[in-house]
């Protein structure tokens, strides 16, 4: 379920970086979305190509948003949540004992 829902929300950030790249900046920079002889090639008004890059935009934000609700979501439900008042308290006779090495150091 969870490699579905991490594979869809995959997608969908492509396709929102791509229209986010075809949408005409204020600055004309990056934006292939109309003006002048280049972009969509009078495929459609720059006013409707805006209209439209704009709510392509704004549903593949939510969808995005969705599926990372989602993912964290299904991530934190197998998580079994601890206190640290539940550990029993060190005695304050005792020093604390340096760890042992796991595992020699290789020379």
């Amino acid at each position: 379920m969870t490699t579905v829902i991490l594979v869809i929300h995959l997608m969908i950030a492509i396709a929102l970086v791509g229209l986010v790249l075809i949408q005409r900046s204020e600055g004309g920079a990056l934006g292939m979305g109309g003006g002048g002889g280049g972009g969509m090639g009078g495929f459609m008004t720059g006013r409707s190509a805006a209209n439209l890059l704009t709510r392509a935009t704004a549903i593949l934000a939510a969808c995005f948003f969705v599926t990372s609700l989602t993912l964290a979501i299904l991530a934190s439900g197998n998580r079994e949540t601890r206190s640290i008042l539940d550990a029993p308290a060190p005695t304050a006779g005792e020093p604390a004992k340096p760890s042992e090495p796991s595992a020699p150091l290789a020379k």
